[in-house]
């Protein structure tokens, strides 16, 4: 494979494998016999190119490994990390400053420096989050309304701070004033006719399709893995995977900039999911400036934990959701002082996007509610009838849009992304445009839709018979629907049959797209819908049985604000398979404690609405879609298989592989390092014995010898290779030998071969191992691996075992 700034390390694969997995748009090429892809074939051949420079006679023991070598310990690009490894360096490094801090003032210091480190990251985490939100939010809006006109006071002004600022608005007409001009009346001078609408349509058309056509050449052209929600990835990384430059300064300035311009096309997606993936880049380049974080990748896992909270605090003006969406959704080792820490960054990101105040309103989100009517037992009925239509929407979209993004990755389709999102850009203005409720961004319709009808509110869902006499204070009775209100079910409708459809085809396209927004609208629709229609069925027949007991007439009894929020909350839940978050996250937008349980009954009926027709949430599915080794910890393994039927070698295959501790020449090595592509090498006393001493990774073999062979005088091709601690005297004329003690596990993690594979699932999942090794009686018999646990999981659930690995 040719190196386009996937890797930046300076190992790199290039086999000829036929594997292939499109991880953001960028072609990128696996092995999938082993958990690490090969090395280049010119760096391993060049091995044998050393002739070990002088051979000067020297016997003695060169045990260069003393100090750390650079590169030693670190782990390959699209590999597993070894959880147990990092969190054992971290004690080690922490025991370490510990004793050292009483020796001197200056080691106090910095034994204090380091404890305080963790907090200054997330205080630094949340206001890089909170501050690019704001910004997103900002030029978010304004381009929005560029499609549809200019502010002649100032071209910077959207829509609405336009108006502001003018003398001229009445509250009535609170969105015309002089100063905001249509594109048909500064290009004709006058914006009424039909010559100005199609003029409008035109260019409001033309602006959707530019805005999408940067978004995709600068992904394609700069950021391939700029694309997509970033959430499936970013769980994928958290539980332990690597993917070089998923999280790194380039995505991040192209994932901000063209999440802009892709929520200003009028595409249906969000921002709220790509939020998460900007907030943890942050996260990642910020780990930089710290040694511990920066060094260890189980520690920067729990700052991208942290990030991700503040990612989600940012885009619901949620901090407490976002620690909550974390911990349920994304994470996959979340210990308590990552819970502390995840609380203080969404806490600061939520504080500076609050001081930014992007929308005016002093609100961390443009859909902020407050309701005050209490809501009655008996609506708990259209309640879960809404997370009934969310379970059910959740999985007929699952199914739809993986069917559609499976077709992309195996058709000619996938080899035109400019063109499919040029077109489903160009379908989504045309026919958006004409109706005021696809014509508006996303966030304003569920702004609409969540909005409880006032004197004040001048919009077609409040066009009701008023009826004065009958109202009470602030409250307003339940009101015969008016021909605006019927006018905008019908539009509503239309909007939902829309969106239903077109984000099937517009999530997973080389844009930046987020989930959680269109999913709300689609609910906020539907509920708004069934909240107008048992509030003129209480208004009409309000004698009813039903009504009866607490919805006398002049009272105002429903509210359709509500039966959005609960619809919204629903097919997020349907779609994701949130629950707990989820249902924080809603009580945060509206601010009202009384409204948990309509909310947390949907929600549970959503999920299991869904669970029953599908078990698998959108992220999920995507993961397996594109053959992430993510072994989900929700999932139970409950099959009867022992560790000897999954692991390797099996029978009639090739003897394992193996290294001895004090028999094998740097030549021999090198050897089965060039005939094999495995991740590792088990080390055992003899080949005869089979008794295992430890294991050791295949890129802290090929750095030692490569460092070894440059920096050692009397290295050479039959130099021993010793694992051990004491060495027996060899003559005087015999060469160097190599100690690489330094770099082997010692404790490697052993099953005998009669372990339930139930036993060795937990043991993985748990420990986020990256290979297990199987004894009988004490003697090495065979391997266990990630992908071959993933495998076997695939097998048993009658699916086809190679389609899990980045097929």
């Amino acid at each position: 494979m040719n190196n386009k700034g996937f890797r930046r390390g300076s190992f790199q694969s290039s086999t000829s494998d036929e594997d292939m997995v499109e991880i953001a748009g960028g072609p990128l090429d696996f092995s999938i016999t082993d958990d690490d892809p090969p090395l280049d074939r010119e760096m391993l051949g060049g091995f044998s190119l050393y002739n070990g420079g002088g051979m000067n006679g020297t016997s003695q023991m060169m045990d260069f490994l003393e100090e750390p070598l650079p590169g030693v310990g670190t782990y390959e690009d699209f590999n597993t990390i070894d959880w147990v490894r990092e969190k054992s360096r971290d004690r080690d490094r922490h025991r370490e400053i510990a004793s050292k801090s009483k020796e001197s003032t200056w080691a106090l210091i910095h034994s204090v420096s380091d404890a305080f480190s963790g907090w200054l990251l997330m205080l630094l985490v949340g206001l890089f989050a909170g501050s690019l939100a704001g910004l997103i939010d900002i030029s978010a809006h304004w381009m929005t309304d560029l499609k549809e006109g200019l502010c002649l006071s100032g071209f910077w002004f959207n829509h609405e701070h336009c108006c502001w600022n003018s003398n001229e608005t009445t509250f009535e007409d609170r969105d015309k004033c002089p100063e905001w001009e249509s594109w048909s009346q500064l290009i004709i001078g006058h914006g009424e006719g039909a010559f100005a609408y199609i003029l409008n349509y035109f260019m409001y058309v033309l602006w959707a399709l530019v805005f999408s056509l940067l978004a995709v050449l600068l992904v394609r052209g700069f950021a391939p893995y700029a694309c997509g929600s970033g959430i499936p990835e970013i769980k994928t990384i958290l539980s332990g995977f690597i993917i070089r430059g998923y999280l790194g300064k380039w995505t991040l300035i192209i994932k901000t900039v063209t999440l802009v311009l892709a929520v200003s096309s009028g595409l249906s997606l969000g921002k709220e999911g790509p939020l998460v993936h900007v907030a943890c880049c942050c996260g990642n380049i910020l780990c930089h400036l710290f040694t511990k974080y920066r060094k260890n990748e189980a520690k920067r896992r729990e700052v991208l934990s942290a990030a991700a909270a503040a990612g989600v605090s940012v885009a619901f003006g949620a901090p407490i959701g976002g620690v909550l969406f974390s911990l349920e959704e994304v994470s996959y080792y979340f210990p308590l002082k990552t819970l502390w820490r995840s609380f203080f960054a969404a806490l600061v990101a939520a504080f500076t996007l609050r001081s930014i105040n992007p929308f005016g309103n002093s609100r961390l989100v443009l859909f902020y509610v407050e309701f005050h009517t209490p809501w009655h037992l008996l609506e708990l009925v259209p309640f879960i009838l809404l997370g009934i239509f969310g379970g059910l929407w959740g999985s007929f979209f699952i199914r739809s849009n993986i069917a559609w993004c499976r077709r992309r990755k195996t058709t000619k389709l996938g080899k035109y992304p400019v063109l499919e999102v040029l077109i489903v850009t160009a379908i989504t203005a045309v026919l958006a445009f004409p109706n005021e409720y696809t014509r508006m961004s996303t966030s304003e319709l569920i702004s609409e839709l969540f909005n409880d009808c006032g004197l004040l509110d001048f919009s077609k869902l409040c066009e009701y018979v008023n009826d004065f006499n009958s109202t009470k204070g602030d409250d307003l009775p339940d009101r015969a629907a008016g021909p605006g209100v019927y006018t905008a079910m019908w539009q509503l409708a239309l909007a939902l049959i829309l969106k239903v459809f077109i984000t099937i085809f517009t999530f997973g396209m080389k844009v930046p797209s987020g989930l959680f927004i269109p999913s709300m609208a689609v609910g906020a629709i539907v509920g708004r819908l069934l909240g107008v229609g048992m509030e003129q069925l209480a208004y009409y027949h309000h004698d009813w049985t039903i009504f009866s007991g607490w919805c006398s007439q002049g009272a105002d009894c429903i509210t359709p604000g509500l039966y959005a929020m609960v619809g919204a909350a629903a097919c997020l839940g349907g779609v994701t398979r949130m629950t707990v978050s989820l249902v924080v996250i809603m009580f945060e937008l509206t601010g009202g404690l009384e409204y948990i349980v309509p909310l947390m009954a949907a929600a549970m009926t959503s999920k299991w609405v869904a669970d029953a027709i599908g078990r698998e949430g959108i992220y999920d599915a995507h993961i397996r879609l594109n053959g992430y080794p993510f072994l989900e910890a929700k999932e139970e393994f409950s099959h009867k298989t022992l560790a000897m039927d999954v692991m390797r070698p099996r029978r009639n295959d090739p003897v394992l592989t193996v290294l001895t501790q004090d028999s094998m020449t740097v030549e021999d090595v090198e050897a089965i390092i060039n005939e094999t592509t495995y991740s590792g090498y088990p080390v055992v006393v003899s080949r005869e014995s089979q008794r295992l001493v430890g294991f050791v990774l295949r890129r802290d073999l090929i750095i030692s010898i490569e460092n070894a062979r440059k920096k050692q005088d009397g290295i050479v091709s039959t130099s021993i290779i010793y694992f051990t601690d004491h060495s027996p005297p060899l003559p005087p004329s015999s060469p160097s030998m190599l100690k690489l003690r330094s770099i082997l596990d010692l404790s490697p993690f052993t099953v005998t071969d009669q372990t339930p594979m139930e036993i060795v699932v937990d043991i993985f999942r748990k420990l986020g191992l990256r290979q297990c090794l199987v004894t009988h009686n004490g003697k090495l018999l065979g391997i266990i691996t990630k992908k071959d646990v993933l495998k076997h999981i695939a097998q048993m659930a009658n699916q086809d075992p190679d389609s899990i690995l980045f097929n």
